[in-house]
């Protein structure tokens, strides 16, 4: 890659998933919890796989409407859903898994595929993440 356009930065202190997670502009002060669902007290905070998600979410809808745009196509009302599943491999290590759903309301459903298929080619997630975790992109209308 050529030089970045833009460089975000977090740093994490603590302990670990029980910590706290900080951006260097501030806008990001987050205690973390791990999830009840994982063994960990869960409740009102949030967790690595939740500001994941989000970040998965927004850029992808960000492709979405760019590949859109691109093909002249109107996508207003459109959401992303991403959910991110963590859980054991056969190796007993952790991997994680995406789901992205995407709600294209009025359009037909190959041209919702298309464009979905398509944003997942130029999302930076989505390239980050191909090959390495599962993610199964869906199109909704």
């Amino acid at each position: 890659m050529a030089d970045p356009i833009y460089t975000a930065e977090a740093t994490a202190r603590g302990d670990g998933r029980n910590g706290e997670v900080t951006s260097s502009d501030g806008v990001i002060d987050e205690t973390l919890a791990v999830p009840k669902e994982m063994g960990g007290p869960g409740g009102q905070l949030t967790n690595p796989e939740q500001l994941f998600a989000a970040g998965y979410a927004a850029c992808f809808h960000n492709a979405v409407k760019r590949v859109a745009s691109e093909a002249g196509t109107e996508v207003d009302g459109s959401t992303v859903t991403a959910r991110v599943g963590i859980g054991k491999t056969e190796q007993g290590t952790f991997a994680l898994s995406v789901t992205l759903e995407t709600a294209l309301p009025g359009l037909e459903e190959g041209k919702a595929n298309e464009l979905v298929a398509q944003a997942h080619q130029i999302c930076p997630y989505s390239t980050a993440t191909r090959g390495n975790i599962a993610v199964e992109v869906t199109a909704t209308i």
